[in-house]
């Protein structure tokens, strides 16, 4: 989601027709960045934050002692996705894909989200073209960068 701030899609993304959950911790804790504005226009194109029950933070502590590789917030956001039937969990991070994968989770990144924004029309070529030249550019955005690249390519066409 921080990659997708960064290219300016995170509201161009919830208008996709899917629902968008985030743990309450994950919200409050990793987009420190944002403004209370910013964190109000979010919920109010529909991002739902959600607090875990007692039990689910349990298990997410048990997660975070199993998995020493993995932000305590990565492992709510694992137990949220766990909750949630036909969930996808949106990540950028291997471990925390592989481990949703290994429970059945349906698991994407940043670029299916791009995928998806240009299949369902939701922002113009130009905006996901800028937008995946600065992913690439970018040295804290750790995209695939041949997929990244095969997608600037396929969209410099249509500009």
């Amino acid at each position: 989601m921080i990659d997708l701030r960064k290219g300016d899609l995170l509201e161009a993304m919830l208008q996709l027709p899917y629902s968008f959950v985030m743990p309450d911790t994950l919200f409050e804790n990793e987009w420190l960045g944002l403004r209370a504005d910013e964190k109000r226009a979010l919920l109010n194109l529909g991002l739902e934050v959600h607090t875990l029950p007692g039990p689910l933070v349990q298990r997410a502590a048990q997660y975070f002692n199993q998995y020493a590789r993995l932000a305590l917030n990565d492992c709510f956001a694992l137990v949220l996705a766990e909750q949630n039937e036909d969930c996808i969990l949106l990540t950028g991070d291997g471990l925390l894909r592989r481990i949703a994968e290994e429970k059945g989770i349906e698991v994407h990144g940043v670029l299916w989200a791009t995928d998806e924004m240009e299949a369902q029309e939701i922002v113009p070529v130009e905006v996901l073209y800028n937008a995946l030249q600065l992913f690439l550019e970018d040295e804290l955005v750790f995209l695939p960068a041949n997929e990244t690249r095969r997608r600037i390519r396929r969209l410099s066409g249509r500009l």
